[in-house]
């Protein structure tokens, strides 16, 4: 067997010179979130590095997650996706099928015994084993069998990362995440439903470049993406800041662009980053396009109350998985508003929703 191509001699072989590939370089930083001293080490891993093999299971999900991250918009991450690592099964957007993608599977299973990443997208039901199979065999089944000898685990998608709308009540097929049936290998997080596909990408990025995972904060989750709040980097922070709320998402304050915390926006308490790329190469993002914040990329989002309730405290299984507090800065801001529409009675009468703070995350 030949010596597998690095990813530098494959760019070359495609017809990339030396500033193509140092330029390859500086935009694989960028996706990072790396500064641009780190580039000279990224040329050096990648003239080394040989394609990464990939396989990528798809369980219990919408396909969401798939479509986002063929809608990256920049070709260079296209590229490093399907071009720079070994995309060796991929259900959705295989050519093989039936016998010939298991065989598929199981070879590439062999040729990279415990160097191989393996990429999860959905949920795992162990309720009922037959609620979702592939090739005969349950996702829980095939799971266990791919990730015995994988170098780590990425679990794309809110639904692999914490068990999505499948897990929702009352979780009619027992839906789990990955992290609950996988304890014994490292995994990385990447929630959202689906996920920005530079979060996707620039883990890919990061792990086959390094061959180390990114730093993670205590959910699992890259700090590179989501080390911060929505709320803290949104365009409508100002508004907030100085109590300017929308009332209904057709009042005058929504059309002028006011802050939607009024209307339910979750952005306060969602760590993730579509308020800076955002979506649909970079036009725009929920919130930008006049909705609040879901919180999809947040454990139970969907079981954590009305998405057009303004933030309170939040109570039950939510409140235990995230770990809330009260934010008096955030508080502050409402409280502002209030004051500068109406007396201090008023405001102090009218303020009944308490923000939350923008969490550190660390489970007790």
């Amino acid at each position: 067997m030949s010596k597998p191509q690095s990813i530098a001699e494959r760019l070359s072989n495609q017809g990339f010179n030396r500033r193509d590939f140092l330029k390859f370089c500086g935009i694989t930083a960028t996706v990072m979130g790396l500064p641009p001293a780190v580039i000279p080490q990224i040329a050096n891993a990648l003239e080394k590095t040989p394609r990464q093999s990939v396989i990528w299971l798809s369980f219990q999900e919408c396909t969401g997650c798939t479509a986002s991250l063929t809608r990256a918009h920049a070709p260079t991450l296209e590229r490093l996706i399907f071009d720079h690592i070994s995309l060796d099964i991929h259900h959705t957007l295989q050519a093989a099928s039936g016998e010939a993608a298991e065989q598929i599977r199981k070879q590439a299973m062999k040729d990279n015994q415990g160097n191989y990443l393996l990429i999860v997208e959905g949920s795992i039901p162990i309720g009922n084993p037959g609620y979702s199979t592939i090739a005969g065999m349950s996702n829980k089944d095939m799971l266990m069998e791919v990730a015995k000898d994988a170098k780590a685990i990425i679990a794309v998608g809110t639904c692999a990362a914490y068990g999505g709308i499948p897990h929702a009540y009352p979780n009619p097929t027992g839906a789990v995440s990955v992290e609950e049936l996988i304890t014994n290998k490292p995994i990385v997080n990447i929630p959202g439903c689906p996920p920005i596909p530079v979060a996707i990408a620039g883990v890919i990025a990061h792990t086959v470049t390094f061959g180390t995972l990114p730093e993670l904060d205590s959910l699992k989750r890259p700090v590179t993406f989501f080390g911060q709040n929505i709320h803290d980097r949104c365009y409508r922070r100002p508004f907030y800041d100085k109590g300017l709320f929308a009332e209904s998402f057709d009042d005058e304050g929504a059309k002028k662009g006011w802050c939607l915390y009024k209307l339910g926006c979750k952005g306060p308490v969602t760590s993730n980053t579509c308020a800076t790329e955002k979506w649909n190469a970079g036009v725009s993002f929920p919130i930008e396009s006049g909705h609040g914040c879901l919180g999809c990329s947040e454990p139970n989002f969907w079981d954590a109350g009305s998405f057009y309730k303004a933030l309170s405290v939040p109570t039950g299984d939510f409140a235990q998985t995230a770990g809330y507090a009260l934010a008096a800065g955030a508080a502050v801001g409402v409280a502002t508003g209030l004051l500068n529409k109406k007396k201090k009675g008023d405001a102090a009468k009218n303020h009944e929703t308490v923000t939350i703070n923008d969490l550190d995350r660390k489970q007790q």
